[in-house]
Formats: C-alpha cells, structure tokens, sequence
C-alpha cells in the first residue's frame, strides 16, 4: 500500500477522503467463523473478508474499484476472472487494522494462508508491497494488480472533483492531473507509470483502460455522474 516510509496503504484512505487521518477501531460485522476455508477462490466469501476488516466506505471502494480493473484485465489477457478480481478486491484488506509495514500485507497474508486460499493470490497480494523486496512481481497478475491499485485510486481522485464524475472521462483530463503536483499530491506518480511499463500497456491506453473499467460500477462507488449534470 502506502508510502510515507516507503508505504502505499494511508496514502489510498487519504485519496479518497483527505480529511481521514486515521481509522476508528470499528468491531467486524461478523466474525470469522463465517468463513469457510477453502483453497477454490469464491467472491462471497472474499467480499465478507473485507467487510470484516474494514469498515472505511473509501477503502472498501477503493478496493471494489481495484477489483473492477483487475476483472477487465483478465478478460483481455484471457486469464481467470474471477481470481484476479479476488486479488484486487483483497489486496488491502488488512491494511485498516495493520497499517505499518510490513504488517501490511503480511498479516492478512496469513490469514488468506489459513482460510486456504491459493499461493498466486495471496503472492499476488504480497508483491503490490514494494518494501517486500523478496516478493518481486513475477507474473502478469502481480503486475497487474500493481498497475491498477494507485492509478484506481487516483483515476477516483479525479473524479471526484469533475462536475460529470466518471461519466465522459479521458485518459487527457488524468495526464494533466498527473502533472499537477499539488493534486492528490500522495500519490506517487512513477509508481503509475512504472506499472504501467511493467504490464507492457502505452500510458494513455492504460489509464483509459482503468477508466472504462470504473466506469462500469461507477454507481457502487459513488461515482456516477449526477442528475441534470
């Protein structure tokens, strides 16, 4: 996640609410229990993890935004979808109970190990970490999910401050965005661009790319263009 001393995590709560400096100790909705374990990927289950964890309406959607553009990369590289959403839905749902490094990703790690789920995700999981340096990312997935996670986070930043939201956006309006250092000023922009390079996608093909996949669950993020706008 964050980087203040190399993190990725605070940096992605603050984006989407800047005012929010720290994450009130909110009991889970449920308790583990009612979780299976289980080494098959299942959303549901997945969905109810981050719901345990997390109680930050922003970073819940950060992660369903995350999940959004990793399930369009798999359709297009024609890989698992499931799977890779899973990986873009759980990457930071630890993140709000353990927010140093390197307790996130690493605690909730462990308990994806435990509840079964496969070694690619929660590997996955574990490389979007820059600071754990002997995950580096390897597969497509890892890249990918590196790729989508800060420019998501900004892409939303973004829309945040357009009369229209999501709705008509183009990879023009976030590039000039990018060049403003004052806006969103947490996020760090190599970071995007690296991603990026790593996945092997031009810049502008990959930022609009993250924006058509946003665009389809604008209204579960809060995001659609209002009424008469």
């Amino acid at each position: 996640m964050a980087r203040v001393a190399n993190r990725r995590g605070r940096r992605q709560v603050e984006r989407f609410d800047p005012s929010l400096s720290a994450v009130d100790d909110v009991e889970p909705s449920c308790s583990l229990t009612c979780v299976s374990p289980r080494a098959i990927v299942n959303r549901a289950d997945a969905f109810q993890l981050v719901c345990q964890y997390t109680a930050s309406d922003s970073l819940r959607k950060h992660m369903l935004a995350v999940e959004a553009a990793m399930k369009a990369y798999a359709r297009r590289f024609g890989e698992d979808e499931e799977t890779w959403g899973i990986v873009g839905l759980l990457h930071d749902f630890d993140y709000e109970r353990w927010p140093d490094p390197p307790d996130h990703p690493l605690q909730g790690a462990a308990i994806l190990t435990g509840l079964g789920y496969p070694e690619q995700v929660i590997y996955a999981i574990k490389s979007h970490a820059d600071y754990l340096t002997d995950c580096p990312r390897r597969s497509l997935l890892d890249k990918a999910l590196y790729a989508c996670d800060e420019l998501s986070g900004f892409i939303t930043a973004v829309a945040i401050v357009r009369p229209e939201r999501l709705a008509g956006m183009q990879a023009s309006s976030v590039r000039k965005k990018l060049k403003q250092k004052g806006f969103a000023a947490a996020v760090n922009r190599d970071d995007i661009v690296r991603g990026a390079a790593d996945l092997g996608i031009e810049l502008d093909e990959h930022i609009q790319f993250v924006i058509s996949a946003l665009q389809t669950i604008a209204a579960e993020l809060g995001l659609a263009s209002p009424a008469g706008v």
